[in-house]
Parts: C-alpha cells; sequence; structure tokens
C-alpha cells in the first residue's frame, strides 16, 4: 500500500507529466523561417520584472504590450505567467522538508488565467491561417502548456490531459519547422525527464495511454539546451530542473549549483530564494540556508513592493504580489522554526 509521500510524488509526477507530454508530428508546409524565437525589448523587460518578483508590475507592463499588438499570443502568454507565479507562489507548502506547490483548490481567479490562454491560442491560430510559422505552433503549444500548469495543480487531471494532447501537435510541429527553437527543446526535455521518474504502475498506465517513453539524461541534456538558448523558458526551466533533481533524484549539489544563477540575478524573488534556502539546507549548510531564508524575510511587506501598482488597473495582481510575499515570509519562519 502506497505511503501518503509516495501518493504526493506519484501526483506530482502524473501532473508534471501531462503537463509535459509532447509527440506526433503532422506533415505540413516548409516554414516560412527558421532560426530560433525573437521577442521585443519590452517583452524581455517584462519577463526580467516578473522574475524580479514583481507580478503586479510585469502585468502592468505586459498589458501595454498587448494593447500595442492585440493579435498577437505573446501578450496574454507573458500575463498568464505572471498569473502563474502567482499562484505557484500562493500554493508552496513545507512537505517532508521540501518548499513545493503540492496542490492547491480551484479558485475564482482561475477564469481570467484560462481566458487568457484562450486569447494566446486564437491570436496564434489566426496568424497561423494567414502563415505557418514555427513561432506561431510554438505560442499556440504555450497557450495549451499553460492550462495544463493550473489544471494539473488543482488535479483536473483529465483537463489537463486534453489541453496537453490539444498542444502536443503544435510544439512538435514548431521544432520540425525549426529545430533551433531551444524553447520548444526545453519542453521536450520536460517530457524526457519526468516521464522516466514514474513509479512502475503509473508507467503501466503511461503505456495503456499510449504516451512514449522517455529517457532522464537526455531530458536533462535537452533542458539545459532551454536554460542556455531558451528565449521565453530559459528561467523557468532552470528553475524546474533544480527542483527536480532535488526531489526525485535527491541531486542537492547539481541541483544548488543550477539554481544559483537565479538569485544571482534576481535576488528578490521569493520562490528563487526559497528554493536556494531548502537545497542549502539538504546539504548541512544550515548558515547559508539561514542566510537566504532570513532575505525573505526582510521582503516588503507593502503593494509598494509590487512597482506601479496605482497605474497599473490591476489591483487583483498587485495583492496578490504582496501576498506572495507575506507568504513567502509564513514559509521562511516555518523552516527556520524547523531547522532549529
Amino acid at each position: 500500500m502506497s505511503t501518503e509521500p509516495d501518493d504526493l510524488m506519484n501526483r506530482a509526477r502524473i501532473a508534471l507529466l501531462i503537463a509535459a507530454i509532447f509527440a506526433g508530428f503532422v506533415l505540413c508546409p516548409a516554414p516560412a523561417r527558421a532560426g530560433g524565437l525573437t521577442i521585443s525589448p519590452e517583452a524581455k523587460q517584462a519577463l526580467d520584472i516578473l522574475y524580479s518578483g514583481d507580478s503586479g508590475a510585469a502585468i502592468a507592463a505586459v498589458r501595454k504590450i498587448q494593447s500595442a499588438q492585440p493579435d498577437h499570443p505573446l501578450g496574454y502568454l507573458l500575463e498568464g505567467e505572471a498569473r502563474w507565479w502567482q499562484r505557484y507562489c500562493a500554493a508552496i507548502e513545507i512537505k517532508y522538508g521540501m518548499v513545493e506547490a503540492w496542490k492547491r483548490s480551484k479558485e475564482p481567479e482561475d477564469e481570467l488565467y484560462l481566458q487568457l490562454t484562450d486569447k494566446a491560442i486564437e491570436a496564434a491560430d489566426a496568424q497561423l491561417a494567414r502563415q505557418e510559422t514555427a513561432e506561431m505552433h510554438f505560442y499556440k503549444g504555450m497557450g495549451y502548456v499553460l492550462k495544463v500548469r493550473v489544471y494539473g495543480l488543482r488535479s483536473d487531471n483529465r483537463l489537463a490531459a486534453r489541453a496537453a494532447v490539444a498542444g502536443r501537435a503544435e510544439m512538435l510541429r514548431s521544432l520540425e519547422l525549426d529545430p533551433d527553437l531551444a524553447d520548444a527543446t526545453a519542453v521536450l526535455g520536460l517530457y524526457n525527464y519526468y516521464v522516466s521518474t514514474l513509479s512502475p504502475i503509473v508507467k503501466l498506465l503511461r503505456f495503456f495511454m499510449g504516451i512514449p517513453g522517455g529517457d532522464k539524461e537526455t531530458g536533462v541534456k535537452q533542458m539545459e539546451v532551454g536554460m542556455t538558448h531558451g528565449v521565453l523558458l530559459a528561467v523557468d526551466v532552470r528553475f524546474i530542473l533544480a527542483r527536480a533533481l532535488r526531489q526525485y533524484d535527491q541531486k542537492y549539489e547539481d541541483a544548488l549549483k543550477i539554481a544559483e544563477p537565479l538569485t544571482a540575478r534576481y535576488p528578490k524573488n521569493p520562490n528563487f530564494l526559497l528554493l536556494l534556502g531548502n537545497l542549502n539546507a539538504e546539504l548541512s549548510r544550515n548558515a547559508k540556508a539561514t542566510e537566504y531564508l532570513r532575505v525573505v524575510l526582510a521582503l516588503p511587506s507593502s503593494a509598494s513592493a509590487c512597482g506601479n501598482c496605482a497605474s497599473c488597473g490591476n489591483c487583483s495582481g498587485c495583492a496578490a504580489c504582496e501576498s506572495c510575499a507575506g507568504h513567502a515570509r509564513e514559509i521562511a519562519n516555518s523552516f527556520l522554526a524547523s531547522s532549529h
């Protein structure tokens, strides 16, 4: 009979597996061009704001992108990404010595998040109807991937599976058209890694579902491509790989080396700080762990930490930013109390 930790691990693996299902090719005409993903300076700046831990200001920035380019999917995907980080932060808790988002219930704000993914998919579809490009197939696929993130976290596995199946051909078609699209390669790396971590029972289920097998070593290499050359997912993939090596392989030193550049570049992101504190604690480097956790405790407590809240027209985004910092401080306090 499975223990509770085993059940949680399997549930997490299943959710991540569903999120990473990308298989099958669609035969289509030749691509218009190849050479990887290109985004505007404004989009890059919005991502930097987001990863700095300021989701409210990031949403304000991406809404300007949406206004300037209402027919392009990227602005909607970026807002969905910002709202995902808010949700991830709200869901984190400490179980079995790990700081992680294990599960979260269905929330009212999910509806806005899913509307954004639908807008991204519709915008990409409209662009593809005019001209097929690897970029638009990738953006359409990412719309489905963002859906899966929330479905998986709240254990809506059937909805997550449908979204993953709808997105898988989009992602692999993107790579077929442009093998240099590192962000798509990174997503395949997630699949390869997580499918190889499944328990024997879940692997049997995977067989009957017709999901291809994976190879962990290949997956890590593909994620490293995404970390090094990715445009949209480089930070996400680095964060995910560090957590995975901690959670499934207990490779704490390797995970630490992968995660350290996150706090070096974004020293005020509470999610990154908590991960570094967790990894140092696993390595019995308690002084260093305490150092990271105390930085979390020192994060600003007011909504002004979210940047231009008054002008963003999105009080819920700023409130979520403040809530994230507050929740992260609670987690840091709990971790410090348990370690002492």
